[in-house]
């Protein structure tokens, strides 16, 4: 059984007992959270699709921790001008564990 379900505006394909990444969410640690956002149903085969959510259907999670991803360095350079710019950023994220699809 699975879902794809839209957490913080983006889509993800989850099931149950799996751990995910998205991005920051403002509830604190080992909170319950519920996304009701379902667009796709599937239990065993039977494929239920929303338009554009499914009525009824929620995820329920488990907030495990806030971290940060790897620092991802962008370095810009125009050759002969001597213009070069160095930024670094790390995305802030929040790990979940997917309790139930229902």
């Amino acid at each position: 059984m699975y879902a794809i379900v839209n957490i913080a505006g983006q889509q993800f394909k989850v099931a149950k007992d799996q751990n995910l990444y998205v991005h920051r969410l403002p509830q604190e640690e080992g909170a319950s959270i519920e996304f009701g956002e379902v667009l796709l149903l599937d239990n065993n085969g039977s494929v239920s699709i929303g338009t554009p959510t499914l009525p009824g259907a929620s995820v329920k999670a488990t907030i495990l921790s806030h971290l940060k991803a790897d620092k991802v360095i962008v370095y810009k350079k125009k050759r002969r001008k001597g213009y070069e710019k160095k930024n670094g950023h790390r995305q802030q994220l929040t790990k979940i564990r997917i309790d139930s699809i229902n």
